[in-house]
């Protein structure tokens, strides 16, 4: 029980410094994204920067798949990482509105 508890914490506290700012993508470029790969997408935009963890905590898909979304998203150029400490973290890659 105390687990859960923790757990429930932990959520609290990530949620409540969340300040999710709309996606700035035109919705064309949206659609031409696969369902899997947009809703990966759509929650590392709205959150600003994540770990697969996190997005995996969201859609409720395992973190390896998320990982593998992820890197597909990076070689599409979608999105950039960067490595804090030994948690790889991705963010969109703002593309110009049409």
């Amino acid at each position: 029980m105390m687990n859960v508890r923790q757990r429930l914490d932990d959520i609290e506290n990530s949620v409540s410094g969340w300040n999710p700012q709309p996606v700035q993508m035109p919705e064309s470029s949206l659609i031409a994204l696969p369902d899997h790969l947009r809703k990966t997408y759509v929650i590392v935009a709205t959150k600003g920067e994540c770990d697969a963890v996190q997005v995996s905590n969201h859609t409720g898909r395992c973190r390896a798949i998320e990982s593998n979304y992820l890197n597909q998203l990076l070689r599409m150029g979608w999105l950039s990482k960067r490595r804090i400490s030994r948690a790889v973290h991705f963010r969109p890659i703002s593309k110009e509105l049409a």
